[in-house]
């Protein structure tokens, strides 16, 4: 499904989910992702959701932006708060969705000029 027609100039933007991939500005992903509003696309060193922890959410909150949203996959799971707490810290606010729905919520944050970044978990 393509998600983003054209391509805001230096802002990082979703244009495509499959099942088990993503594609950001074009380039395929099959691993799990963090997403900034700007710069790198960062490698996601997490499989499943059972293995998140605090340190997962601080490579993000180190982003920092001022939303997270979170893709917990295929279906809608709430990480535990201790898991959250860098980002709570740092008074960074975090939505959980399902992939496809943190993807396009993303795209329209960033398209409105937002500091938000995505954590995509993919693969579980």
């Amino acid at each position: 499904m393509k998600l983003q027609p054209d391509r805001i100039e230096g802002v990082n933007a979703v244009s495509g989910l499959i099942p088990g991939a993503v594609s950001i500005n074009g380039v395929v992903h099959r691993r799990s992702i963090v997403v900034p509003w700007q710069g790198e696309v960062i490698e996601w060193n997490v499989g499943r959701f059972e293995e998140l922890t605090p340190d997962h959410f601080r490579t993000v909150a180190d982003l920092s932006p001022e939303l997270v949203i979170f893709g917990s996959g295929d279906r809608l799971r709430f990480p535990a708060p201790a898991l959250m707490r860098p980002l709570i810290e740092r008074r960074i606010g975090l939505e959980t969705m399902d992939i496809g729905a943190a993807c396009r919520t993303y795209n329209v944050l960033v398209s409105e000029g937002r500091r938000a970044a995505v954590a995509l978990l993919l693969g579980t």
